[in-house]
Parts: C-alpha cells; structure tokens; sequence
C-alpha cells in the first residue's frame, strides 16, 4: 500500500482483488487490498485509515478501483460512480425504506464525485452477492460490486471523500464460472489505468475542488462526507 500524490492531493487507491490488479495499473498505484465483499472492505479500510490518521497520513481522497457487474453498460468500458445503494439492507418490514439503515442519518442513495472529464458515470449498487442473469431485475442501478458502499461508510467515519471507478467484467449473459468474471479482467486493468491518468491530470490541476458535484435528494456534499455523529 502507497500514498500517491498528485499535485497537492494525497490519494489512498484501494482494491478488492488481486486478479483485477494488472500490469496497467501495477505500473501506476500500489493500493490496499481489502479482500472480496463488503465486510472485508470495511474492515480493512478502517484500519488502514485509523492507522494512517494516528501517523498524520490520512488520505486527502480514497479511491476504489475495481471490477463490477452491469446488463446494460459496455463490457470492459470503465464508468465513475455517481451514486452507491446497499442492497442488501432491507428493514421495510419496521417501516423504514429498503436501503436506509435503521437509526443512521444516512440516506439509500450515497452521491458520489464524478471529476474525470470523458469518463462516463453510472450508478452503482453494493451488497454481499455475485449478481447474475434475472437477478438484474431487482436491482435499480446500472452496475454491481460488492464494496463500494462499505468503503464509503468507512471512508465518512474518518471525513474522507471517496471516488469509485468500475469496469464492467460480466453480466450481459449469465454466469457460468469464474472465467466469466476472469476473462475480460486485463482489458477491464488496461481502461482503469487510463482513467486514473484522467485522475491524476484533473487533481493535479484543480485539487479537491475537482469532486464537487451536485446535491442527491437533499444531501449536499458536505453533508456526505460528514463523520457520522455518532461516532
């Protein structure tokens, strides 16, 4: 794991599996590896943040790269998250929305920055299954991971902003074995890697004020990245 620097801004990359780490973005990032799924990369990133910040290390800006699932969206193509949903919290059976946790003053919908010019956006939703075929159906967003809302919610408890890049490995067809996520991986490494080098030129010209990005249901960015109140 290494700090990167562009311009001003300290950057934390951060990635689930060592598959989707190839000879691209090998010779651009060493990121943390948080291990599959959204237990894992919650808890590896806390830790990792919480010993970043007792250094004075702490990142100006976590960045998770990574692979996703999408019906809809180009094959090997990378997409900016523009929002993150769990879908895997459902408590409407107490009368709270499906993808609100109980008692936590966040919404379903986390807004998320989109800087890199020419990079296109999609939502993204995040939970504890590998999503295939009708599966699809139930989701309301165009791409599927399993860590990107985790990191989020790591990310805020330390105040940190967080920007997700995801290249579509599977999902116009259904899966059948690991090749089917495997197989397009070093194309998937290969437009990650450009897009980071989009990363890098827009930070290193415009700092953090390249995240900014508009208000999701009534929540400003600030209120986003906001440490959680009761912590």
């Amino acid at each position: 794991m290494r700090l990167e620097r562009y311009g001003a801004v300290t950057v934390l990359p951060v990635m689930a599996a060592p598959a989707e780490y190839g000879e691209h973005l090998r010779a651009r990032i060493d990121p943390l590896m948080t291990g599959i799924g959204p237990v894992e990369g919650a808890v590896a990133l806390t830790a990792a943040l919480a010993r970043l910040e007792a250094r004075g290390e702490a990142p100006d800006l976590i960045l998770s790269l990574g692979s996703c699932g999408s019906r809809v969206l180009d094959h090997a193509a990378v997409y900016q998250a523009s929002s993150v949903v769990y879908r895997d919290m459902d408590a409407s059976a107490l009368g709270f929305p499906k993808g609100v946790t109980p008692l936590l003053d966040r919404p379903a919908v986390l807004p998320l920055p989109c800087p890199i010019p020419g990079v296109p956006s999609a939502r993204l939703s995040t939970g504890g299954n590998v999503v295939s075929g009708a599966a699809y159906d139930a989701i309301d967003a165009e791409m599927v991971d399993m860590e990107t809302w985790a990191l989020v919610r790591a990310a805020q408890t330390f105040g940190r902003p967080l920007a997700a890049l995801r290249g579509v490995s599977d999902g116009k067809a259904e899966l059948t074995g690991l090749h089917d996520w495997t197989s397009t991986l070093h194309l998937v490494d290969e437009n990650l890697a450009r897009a980071v080098d989009g990363l890098v030129s827009v930070l290193t010209d415009h700092g953090l004020f390249a995240l900014e990005i508009p208000a999701l249901q009534g929540q400003t960015l600030a209120q986003s990245l906001a440490p959680d109140s009761t912590s």
